[in-house]
């Protein structure tokens, strides 16, 4: 699950049988890979840093909430820059979000920290009524996050709040470029980054492309739910919590007329999971209805204080 470089899980041989009177002795045996498994996740606590704004951190946090899995939670705003921290920023200069971590074990990709949070659910209760993920969830799974959500998003909100953003966020990367030199060259690539970022939004091609990405993709879901009530089959699976997010974001940029309500089986499928508990507690806590409102002003307030306040 993890990559080949994380720390490997250790685990001890089972005891060996005791000598039978002809000194013949059993050779210990060798855990399986799961019951390894099992020994470290299942008595570690869990960590996520993540934010209700990142689409992504919204995939991980519903998997969690959909497995039952206790987590101890770190909020880190990507509106005001705190992945930019150097805290957060030497455990992953992509300063992407989310991060989890389990013992020895940090991930950052988010179908990779996905399918993990399977292995520890399976674990947890002994596979009882547990299965992992079938080639068909893993194969949506990569074809919604083949989608990146990031130049349409930003193309979709209002000039002058944007511009205001891309400007604090490249004085807080500066900012910290300052206090931490060490990290100068990796922060420089932030900056970078964020230059090439407005540029793109510039290219008219770029901001098509990720339109039609995403208009395949739903046009793919649309026949899928045809055929079945989620996006694999009668049950719930962790391609639906890949979807969910996207369909959240399309509501959130007020879009969902264009693109969820012209399509009758999105449509009823987004009426469907928005009755889940995952859902009230990841998105809906914080983007439905006047929750929605509240959310984006606060977040607004903070940047313009901050702002004022030269606190970068």
């Amino acid at each position: 699950m993890a990559n080949t470089n994380r720390a490997s899980i250790l685990s001890s041989p089972t005891l060996a049988s005791s000598p039978t009177p002809n000194k013949r002795v059993v050779t210990p045996t060798k855990p399986s890979p799961l019951c390894t498994f099992q020994l470290e996740a299942c008595s570690l606590t869990s960590s996520l840093y993540h934010h209700p704004f990142s689409l992504d951190s919204q995939k991980v946090r519903l998997a969690l909430e959909e497995k039952g899995i206790d987590y101890t939670s770190f909020h880190v705003n990507p509106i005001v820059g705190k992945n930019m921290d150097d805290s957060f920023f030497r455990m992953n200069s992509s300063a992407k979000l989310p991060v989890f971590k389990n013992g020895s074990y940090t991930i950052f990709d988010t179908i990779e920290i996905i399918l993990y949070i399977e292995r520890i659910a399976v674990v947890s209760v002994g596979n009882n009524g547990i299965a992992f993920s079938s080639e068909e969830v893993i194969e949506w799974m990569r074809k919604i996050q083949e989608w990146n959500p990031k130049y349409f998003t930003l193309s979709h909100i209002p000039d002058k709040y944007r511009t205001f953003v891309s400007k604090f966020l490249r004085k807080v990367v500066i900012a910290r470029m300052a206090e931490s030199p060490d990290l100068a060259s990796a922060y420089h690539c932030k900056l970078r980054e964020a230059y090439k970022t407005e540029e793109k939004l510039k290219n008219a091609d770029v901001l098509r492309r990720s339109k039609e990405h995403l208009v395949q993709l739903l046009d793919e879901v649309e026949t899928k739910l045809n055929e079945t009530t989620y996006l694999v089959g009668d049950e719930f699976t962790m391609a639906d919590v890949m979807l969910i997010p996207v369909l959240a974001r399309l509501v959130l940029l007020d879009l969902e007329d264009e693109y969820i309500f012209s399509r009758p089986n999105i449509a009823g499928y987004w009426g469907l999971v928005q009755q889940r508990p995952s859902y009230k507690k990841v998105i809906g806590k914080y983007f439905n209805g006047w929750r929605k409102r509240k959310t984006l002003v606060k977040a607004w307030c903070i940047l313009h204080i901050r702002s004022l306040l030269k606190r970068y």
